[in-house]
């Protein structure tokens, strides 16, 4: 338990995934957070001005998590297509652990993702931003054809959404699903090879 004083932004945002994990985002309340830290509403209410805010932080925590170990693997050394291929099967496995490790949890961010769609732009631009960074070393070297780096970058992200757009969840389980992702690799790769 915090104490008003030594209250953290973060603490705030663990004890909502806690109580959203609980309750769910329909019955989840400020209230709720406030009495998981042992603290008044209007503490957590200094941080995160109303409920709307506080499940907003707590959406944009959640894409951002893959930021970081996304984004090492697009700085990494080495050639483009083994980096974009890491990229790729990263992110996949990072949305098939949260869904099939968790899928009340999931099921309930899945809710607040709805519920908050420039936060998810503002994640997809990310994402397809490291892309282009992959796709971009790739075409300077002349492993990839030129070809528009941003319109590249986005047309990946979409062509493998099957592989970690939340819609497709369900079927991330079937155990088929990694030779189904890698026959879309070699196809993508087959695509944004160099011709001779």
């Amino acid at each position: 338990m915090a104490t008003d004083s030594a209250l953290t932004a973060e603490q705030i945002l663990s004890a909502t995934e806690d109580v959203l994990r609980r309750f769910g985002p329909a019955k989840a309340t400020v209230v709720d957070v406030a009495r998981t830290l042992g603290v008044s509403h209007g503490s957590v209410y200094r941080f995160f001005p109303s409920k709307a805010a506080l499940r907003e932080a707590v959406t944009q925590r959640w894409l951002a998590q893959a930021h970081d170990e996304l984004r090492a693997v697009a700085d990494s050394p080495g050639p483009a297509g083994e980096r974009l291929h890491r990229w790729l099967a990263t992110l996949f496995a990072a949305k098939r652990r949260k869904a099939l490790d968790d899928p009340q949890l999931f099921a309930t961010y899945m809710t607040l993702v709805g519920e908050n769609s420039h936060t998810v732009e503002a994640h997809v631009e990310t994402l397809t931003g490291q892309i282009a960074r992959i796709v971009q070393d790739g075409a300077a070297a002349g492993e990839f054809r030129a070809a528009p780096v941003a319109a590249t970058a986005r047309a990946v992200f979409e062509a493998t959404a099957h592989f970690h757009d939340p819609a497709h969840a369900a079927a991330w389980s079937d155990p088929a699903a990694g030779e189904r992702f890698e026959a879309l690799w070699s196809l993508l790769l087959g695509g944004l090879s160099a011709r001779a």
